[in-house]
């Protein structure tokens, strides 16, 4: 008779896989739990502690931590084995099906004190687990409910069994993780990190056609952005770098907003009083620039919105919502990506990129900080209350732009908006130059926003030519005094933030 040992938390699916079990004649050995649920359907169990010969010690914590049911886990499938297991009584187990508790999803919970979260720190799941896993060339380990076979023929191949053991450490890996991270957390500083990601869908190509690439999620079954692809072909590598930028420009602003994002950098960014009129001032932005974009807005997408886009050639688009009358209209751009994605799930907190010979970490720019010193007006003039809402405005568009960023902005009543972006040059006379070139005229009356500081004179030179009244941009040159003066010289009114906001 095979015995297999079953001590799980995630019940899915136990009494099925039981009652299978009983009809092939095997011998359920189950620990606390496991085993009440099977002994309510009928079902004889040998309970651990009958197998141990103990009871279950400090409500719980140790049943299964016995040489008793690791000997009958671990014991290689020998004669000599064999007989050592049976001169002490012990069974030779074949099968240990366990799930783990719950720790993530406690972690998440604010009800819960530190001292309740850690009783949700599995150890004995987590070694029988391992102890299976190592010995798959006789044991076959099922540590996930949806793994659990309706043809039991599975448990003879080996390469059946590889595979389960390969996922019970991939398990007890990510569970690791978890543990660790939430220790790190507490203490604040710097340790070893294990990142555990799972493959959750396999892209067309990187880049590029020849780059091979996959989209990895923290838990999984993961989706990007947490969210939904309602219509259109699956998405590419660039697309998902693409609607990242968009998605967190948008997501700055509290009113109704619209980014245009093209190569992961916008061409066009408007806050107004409804989305549709925030899509029209972010495409008038830049608008060749825009023609196979992304776009992205903060708010349900309305009837009025899908009309400005009209025929335009679009990539994807991404919002929490599509009104049910804006569907049909937009499946008829047939491979047009809409990704519906939820507001609420936070934007990550740590970035991570590779380089040769290791990993750059760190924390997500989200921002002024809260403890940033207060904007000072460092020229002659100080900005009018037109001027400085839209250097407000134009201070949190320029963010996501890239480096060296240089955005033109304006205000008419509610609305805000950029009408000339550069961004991306070695050096900030050429992005002021650019920005201009795709505001035009627009340009005469416009602010500027500067990610980082003016290292020389010439960049407010060029801006006022193009006819900018007021800058905003961080300060720290050595050559402040130079730029202060070129400001004042010129009539315009110029403030530091004291913070940067580089983007490569």
């Amino acid at each position: 008779m095979k015995t297999a040992l079953l001590s799980v938390w995630d019940k899915r699916e136990l009494l099925p896989l039981g009652r299978r079990l009983h009809e092939e004649d095997w011998q359920l050995i189950a620990s606390g739990g496991t085993a009440r649920e099977l002994e309510k359907d009928g079902l004889q169990v040998v309970p651990v502690q009958e197998i141990t010969g103990e009871r279950e010690l400090f409500g719980g914590r140790v049943k299964t931590l016995h040489p008793a049911i690791h000997a009958g886990i671990l014991a290689p499938d020998t004669k000599k084995a064999l007989g050592e297991l049976k001169e002490r009584g012990w069974p030779r187990i074949d099968l240990v099906v366990v799930n783990l508790y719950p720790f993530q999803e406690m972690i998440d919970r604010a009800d819960l004190s530190e001292d309740e979260i850690l009783e949700f720190i599995d150890i004995g799941g987590a070694a029988l687990l391992r102890a299976a896993a190592k010995n798959y060339t006789r044991v076959t380990v099922l540590s996930d409910p949806d793994d659990y076979p309706t043809d039991f023929s599975v448990l003879d191949k080996k390469g059946y069994r590889l595979e389960m053991a390969y996922k019970a450490f991939a398990t007890t890996a990510a569970y690791d993780q978890a543990i660790s991270r939430y220790f790190t957390e507490h203490t604040g500083t710097p340790r070893q990190k294990t990142h555990v990601l799972h493959p959750a869908q396999r892209l067309r190509y990187g880049e590029n056609p020849h780059q091979e690439a996959t989209f990895y999620a923290r838990k999984p079954g993961g989706k990007p952005f947490h969210g939904t692809l309602l219509q259109g072909k699956a998405l590419s590598y660039n697309n998902l770098l693409d609607l990242e930028g968009a998605w967190r420009c948008v997501r700055r602003f509290k009113g109704p907003a619209a980014a245009v994002v093209k190569h992961t950098s916008p061409c066009g960014v408007a806050e107004a009083d409804s989305p549709a009129e925030a899509l029209r001032l972010a495409l008038a932005s830049d608008p060749t620039s825009a023609f196979g974009s992304v776009i992205a807005c903060n708010r349900t997408i309305t009837p009025a919105f899908v009309d400005r886009l009209g025929d335009m050639f679009l990539e994807c688009l991404i919002a929490p919502g599509f009104s049910p009358p804006t569907l049909e209209p937009l499946s008829q751009q047939g491979n047009l990506r809409l990704i519906k994605a939820p507001l609420e799930k936070p934007l990550p907190v740590r970035e991570l990129r590779t380089i040769p010979g290791g990993y750059l970490e760190q924390e997500a720019d989200t921002g002024d900080p809260e403890e940033s010193p207060r904007w000072t007006v460092i020229t002659e003039r100080d900005p009018t209350p037109q001027e400085l809402t839209a250097l407000k405005f134009g201070w949190q568009a320029v963010m996501d732009v890239k480096s060296n960023a240089v955005l033109l902005a304006r205000v008419e009543g509610n609305k805000r908006f950029t009408v000339g972006i550069g961004g991306g040059q070695p050096n900030r006379a050429d992005c002021v130059r650019m920005a201009g070139l795709r505001a035009g005229d627009r340009a005469q009356g416009a602010v500027l926003a500067s990610d980082a500081f003016f290292p020389f004179p010439d960049g407010i030179q060029l801006a006022h030519e193009l006819g900018v009244t007021a800058v905003v941009q961080p300060g720290g040159s050595i050559r402040d005094p130079d730029v202060i003066a070129e400001a004042d010289a010129r009539g315009l009114a110029m403030l530091f933030t004291h913070t940067r906001h580089f983007r490569h």
